[in-house]
C-alpha cells in the first residue's frame, strides 16, 4: 500500500480528540506514532518531547526503534538532526542520514539501518513543543509532500503534546535519575566558568537541596552538656583561626568572611537556649538540631535579604559544630574531597568555601559572571549546569569536572581518570618546562607587552611568576562585592598600595569601580530595574554616588606615591562624562594636598572604550584623555546587542563580527594618531587566534589573566608584523561573518 498522507491528516486529527479515553499519556503518543507510520509507510516514527528548563528533547515514543529507548534517549537542544530541527525551528530532510552533518549516532536503539530521516519541529508559536521524525532504510524516501503532511500534523499535536509535557514534567525529577544519555555516558554538559579539574564528592548547598539542618546518623547516645562546651570552643577556635589565615592570605576581601558564624556562636539567645533544652533532658545532638532549624525558620522568612543569605551560614555552622560534637568523617570545616554543588552562591560564599578546602563548584547558569572571575583567581574550577541538571547529581559519591570543557563526569569510569590524569601530568611539565620569557617579541622583532589583569590581591603571586609588565586593569569592585559593606578610604589606601608595591615602577592601571548590570552589591539599597545592563552601572553609579567615588579616587591617588599608577573610567558614553569624573580627581588632589598626604601628582586618567557611543565619539574622547583601553566584553554586548549569559543568543556574541574588528581598528588608529596609549584588556586578548589581527592593526600592550599569558606569548612570538598587517586589511575588508569565520579557520 502507498503512502496516504491526506488520511493520515485525519485520523490523527481524530486521534488528538482521543487523548482523554486513552489508558495514559504513553499509550496516546503510541498510538500517535503507530499511526503516522502506518499511513506514510515508513519504517520507524517517533516522538521527543522538549523540555524548556533543562533544553533537551527526550524519546517519549517510537514505532521501529528498539523500546527500550523509549525515556532514555536524551538530546540537547541543536544534537543530532532532531535537535537541530528543533533548534532552528525549520524541517529538515534529509535522504542519506549518515552523510548528513546534523546526524548524531545513538548506540543500542536500532537506527542505524534507517538512512532517510525526516524531522519536523512541534512547535506553538515561536514555544518549542517537541519533535516528530520519521526515518527509512531506503535512501531519499521522504519528499516535499511527506514534510508538507507532517508539518500538519505536528501543528494538530502541539497543544496535545504540550499538555503532556506539562504532566511529565510532574514526574520528572523521579525519571532524571535514569536517563541515559545519548552518548551513553554519564557525562553532564555546562559551560565553563573557571578552567581546571577537579574530582571529589558532590556537596549541596543549595537550600532546597540541604533542606533543614538534620542529625548525623552515627550520633553517640550518650552526649553531655560538657560535650556541647567542648564542642562551642572548639568550632570558636576554628574559626578564629580560618578568619585570621583569610585576613592575611586574602585581605583584600577577606575581611570578617566568618564573622557571621562567631555573632551567632556569642550570642546567648543561641548558644544559651540549646544549653537549656540539654539540661531540661533533650540530648544534645537534637537540642543543636532543634535550635538551628529555628532560626533558618525565622532568617529564610525575613523580608530582609541579608538575614535571608546568612541561611547557608546557619547550615554550615550547625555541621562544624555537630562534627565537634560527635566526630564526623572529616575535620569541621574542612570541604576537602568535596565538590560544592550550589543553585545560588554569593561572593563571600565561594571564599568561604574555597578557603575550607573546596576542589570546584558547579553552579546554576544563572549565576553572575563575577563568580566565575573569584573562582579563577582563587584557581578554582567551575562549572555552570542549567537548573534541571542538577536531579542527576543526587546520591552520587564521585565527580569529576573540567572546568575548562565545562563537563561532569559523574561515577567517572578508570578510563576517564586516567585519561585526565595523563592530561594533567602533560599540562603540568608543559608549564615547567616552558616558562615565560621576560620580554614579548614578534617574530620580526616587534616589542608587544603582555599585562595582568588582577581581581584579588591573590591574583599578584601569579602575575610576578607569569612575569607580567605591569597590571593593565585591576577590578577594584570585588572587595566591595564581596564584603557586607563599603570598604573605608583607609581599607582600600591598604589595597591598592599592595598592588603598587608589588609592582615596583611597572605600570598599574586602576578601574574604578564597576558595579551594576550583573555586579550587584548586596548591602545596597535594593534598586529595581527592568534591565540592569542598561540601568545605573560604571561611571553613572559613581558619578549618582560622588563621596563613594571620591574616597575611592582619593585611596587611589595616595596609593600611587612613588609608583607608576593610573585611574580608568568604566562605560563612558560622553565627554561630559569623562571630563565631570576627571574634575573630581582634580577636587580629591586639592583635598589631599590641603591635607599635606603624597599622592600620585603624576596619575594619569583614561576610559575604557566599551559602547558604540565612546566609539562614535573617539576623536574627541582622544582631545582629553591620556590613555584608552578597550574592554571588548561589553563591546561586543552593547554593540551586538547580545547577552552572552543568555543562551538562546549567546552564539550571536561573537568577538570576530566585521562590526567588532571595524570599531577596534577605528580606536587604535584615532588613539595613534593623537599619540595616546591604547590597549586591549577583553577576553579577545586571550584568543590566540585573534593576535595577528590585533597586531595588524597598531595593538602593542595586551592584557590577560596570568594564567593565559604563556599561550598569548607563544602566539605573538609565531606572528611577523608583515603577515599580521596583511591579515588585519583583508579582515577588514569582509561583511559577512562566514567569510570572517572562513578566513580564520585557513590562516
Amino acid at each position: 500500500m502507498g503512502k496516504t498522507n491526506v488520511n493520515m491528516i485525519c485520523d490523527v486529527a481524530e486521534l488528538s480528540s482521543l487523548f482523554e479515553k486513552s489508558s495514559g499519556l504513553d499509550d496516546f503518543l503510541q498510538a500517535a506514532v503507530s499511526t503516522v507510520a502506518y499511513h506514510m509507510q515508513a519504517a520507524v516514527c517517533s516522538i521527543y518531547i522538549y523540555d524548556d528548563a533543562s533544553r533537551t528533547l527526550r524519546l517519549r515514543a517510537t514505532q521501529g526503534l528498539e523500546p527500550e529507548a523509549i525515556g532514555n534517549v536524551e538530546l540537547r537542544l541543536g544534537q543530532g538532526i532532531a535537535g537541530m530541527a528543533l533548534k532552528e525551528l525549520r524541517s529538515i530532510c534529509v535522504g542519506r542520514a549518515t552523510e548528513s552533518r546534523d546526524f548524531y549516532a545513538i548506540d543500542g536503539i536500532g537506527e542505524e539501518k534507517y538512512e532517510a530521516f525526516l524531522a519536523v519541529p512541534i512547535r506553538r508559536q515561536l514555544k518549542r513543543v517537541g519533535v516528530l521524525t520519521v526515518q527509512d532504510p531506503q535512501a531519499n524516501y521522504f519528499d516535499s509532500s511527506d514534510e508538507q503532511a507532517l508539518r500538519a500534523i505536528a501543528g494538530q499535536l502541539a497543544t496535545v503534546i504540550e499538555n503532556a509535557g506539562l504532566l511529565m514534567a510532574l514526574h520528572q525529577k523521579s525519571e532524571k535519575k535514569s536517563v541515559k544519555t545519548a552518548t551513553g555516558s554519564r557525562l553532564v554538559k555546562g559551560r565553563p566558568g573557571s578552567a581546571g579539574i577537579a574530582r571529589g564528592h558532590g556537596s549541596f548547598v543549595v537550600a532546597g537541596r540541604s533542606g533543614k539542618f538534620r542529625r548525623f546518623e552515627a550520633t553517640p547516645d550518650h552526649l553531655t552538656l560538657e560535650d556541647f562546651e567542648r564542642a562551642l570552643t572548639a568550632s570558636e577556635q576554628q574559626l578564629s583561626e580560618l578568619q585570621r589565615k583569610t585576613a592575611e592570605d586574602l585581605s583584600d576581601v577577606a575581611q570578617l568572611i566568618f564573622n557571621a558564624h562567631l555573632l551567632i556562636l556569642a550570642d546567648d539567645e543561641f548558644s544559651g537556649t540549646i544549653r537549656r533544652k540539654i539540661v531540661d533532658g533533650e540530648h544534645p545532638a537534637d537540642a543543636l538540631v532543634e535550635v538551628v532549624n529555628r532560626y533558618i525558620d525565622i532568617f529564610s522568612a525575613s523580608p530582609n535579604p541579608r538575614l535571608k543569605e546568612k541561611v547557608h551560614d546557619l547550615k554550615d555552622l550547625g555541621h562544624r559544630l555537630m562534627e565537634n560534637l560527635v566526630g564526623g568523617t572529616r575535620a569541621p570545616g574542612d570541604y576537602s574531597g568535596h565538590i560544592i554543588l550550589a543553585d545560588e552562591l554569593l561572593p563571600s560564599d565561594v571564599l568561604k568555601l574555597a578557603t575550607e578546602n573546596a576542589e570546584g563548584f558547579i553552579v546554576q547558569g544563572g549565576m553572575t559572571s563575577h563568580i566565575a572571575i573569584i573562582c579563577r583567581s582563587l584557581q578554582k574550577p567551575m562549572v555552570m549546569v542549567d537548573a534541571q541538571q542538577f536531579d542527576l547529581f543526587d546520591g552520587v559519591s564521585d565527580l569529576l569536572m573540567d572546568g575548562s570543557a565545562g563537563t561532569v563526569y559523574i561515577q567517572p569510569s578508570d578510563e576517564i581518570l586516567a585519561e585526565y590524569a595523563k592530561y594533567q601530568r602533560r599540562a603540568d611539565a608543559l608549564a615547567a618546562a616552558l616558562p615565560m620569557k621576560p620580554e614579548s617579541y614578534t617574530a620580526d622583532g616587534t616589542r608587544i607587552q603582555i599585562f595582568a589583569n588582577i581581581n584579588l590581591l591573590s591574583d599578584l603571586k601569579l602575575a610576578d611568576e607569569f612575569r607580567a609588565e605591569g597590571v593593565g586593569l585591576y577590578r577594584s569592585e570585588f572587595p566591595f562585592i564581596i564584603r557586607n559593606d563599603f570598604p573605608s578610604e583607609e581599607e582600600q589606601y591598604r589595597v591598592y598600595k599592595r598592588i603598587v608595591e608589588s609592582m615596583g615602577q611597572r605600570e598599574v592601571t586602576f578601574r574604578a569601580l564597576d558595579i551594576g548590570g550583573d555586579k550587584l552589591l548586596s548591602y545596597q539599597d535594593e534598586v529595581e530595574e527592568a534591565n540592569p545592563f542598561l540601568g545605573l552601572r560604571g561611571i553613572r553609579f559613581l558619578l549618582r554616588n560622588k563621596d563613594v567615588f571620591t574616597e575611592q579616587l582619593r585611596a587611589m591617588l595616595r596609593a600611587g606615591a612613588g609608583g607608576n599608577s593610573r585611574i580608568m573610567f568604566p562605560l563612558i558614553a560622553s565627554v561630559d562624562e569623562f571630563v565631570e569624573a576627571k574634575e573630581l580627581v582634580l577636587q580629591c588632589m586639592k583635598e589631599l594636598d590641603g591635607r599635606g598626604v603624597e599622592y600620585n601628582r603624576d596619575t594619569k586618567l583614561g576610559i575604557m572604550v566599551e559602547l558604540p557611543s565612546a566609539v562614535t565619539l573617539v576623536e574627541d574622547l582622544a582631545h582629553e584623555v591620556d590613555f584608552m583601553s578597550i574592554g571588548t566584553n561589553d563591546l561586543i554586548q552593547y554593540t551586538l546587542a547580545v547577552d552572552r549569559t543568555n543562551e538562546m543568543v549567546s552564539k550571536l556574541y561573537l568577538a570576530h563580527h566585521p562590526a567588532i574588528l571595524r570599531a577596534i581598528d577605528r580606536v587604535v588608529s584615532v588613539a595613534r594618531s593623537h599619540r595616546k596609549d591604547v590597549s586591549i584588556c577583553g577576553d579577545i586578548a586571550r584568543d590566540a587566534k585573534m593576535i595577528p589581527f590585533l597586531l595588524g592593526v597598531g595593538i602593542r600592550k595586551l592584557s590577560l589573566s596570568p594564567r593565559q599569558m604563556f599561550e598569548i606569548q607563544q602566539a605573538v612570538e609565531a606572528v611577523s608584523m608583515e603577515k599580521a598587517v596583511y591579515a588585519a586589511r583583508q579582515m577588514l575588508e569582509l561583511s559577512r561573518i562566514s567569510e570572517m569565520e572562513e578566513f580564520l579557520k585557513n590562516t
